[in-house]
């Protein structure tokens, strides 16, 4: 068995991530294909799009077992970003960080405790693309596609002691 097909998908260091930032660059050139991404309202719709079998078709290549629900999902979200700041903060710790005017987190504690709650990526996508919008389109994209293709207990415990470790007072 290929070392590959055992890895996480979207983990740093792994070969899956250089291959979801080539794409997202991609997808930049191609903004019809970025538009019908945008438009999708589930996962499902996502499917429908020849710009996320690219992705999908690209990790296959490379012996990747994927999900093509969570995969699907990690598509979407990607579509709505504007700018990747790198890996130094956590979309949960750029959902944490402070508004413009200082009142407080971008995300806040009532809305992100809501995101929490949320177990089903049909349910996760809509409050995503909500969480992109509010960063005005710049977040973590490995991060973020990490999260949304793991999205279970253990990646909503992780995001909840992020926040909290950047935003304390977020009630």
């Amino acid at each position: 068995m290929s070392e590959k097909k055992t890895k996480r998908l979207f983990q740093t260091g792994d070969d899956s991530v250089a291959i979801l930032r080539s794409w997202w660059q991609w997808l930049e050139q191609h903004r019809g294909d970025r538009a019908v991404l945008r438009r999708a309202s589930s996962p499902t719709e996502v499917v429908f799009s020849p710009a996320y079998h690219h992705l999908l078709g690209q990790l296959q290549q490379q012996e990747y077992k994927v999900s093509r629900e969570a995969l699907a999902a990690v598509v979407g979200l990607a579509s709505h970003v504007k700018g990747d700041v790198g890996t130094d903060k956590s979309i949960a710790q750029l959902m944490a960080g402070s508004r413009p005017s200082g009142s407080g987190a971008k995300v806040s504690g009532l809305r992100f405790r809501r995101l929490l709650a949320v177990t089903g990526r049909d349910e996760l996508y809509p409050f995503l693309i909500r969480v992109i919008r509010l960063l005005d389109g710049k977040v973590n994209l490995l991060s973020l596609a990490n999260s949304a293709y793991w999205w279970n207990e253990i990646t909503r415990k992780q995001w909840a002691y992020e926040y909290y470790a950047t935003a304390p007072t977020e009630q």
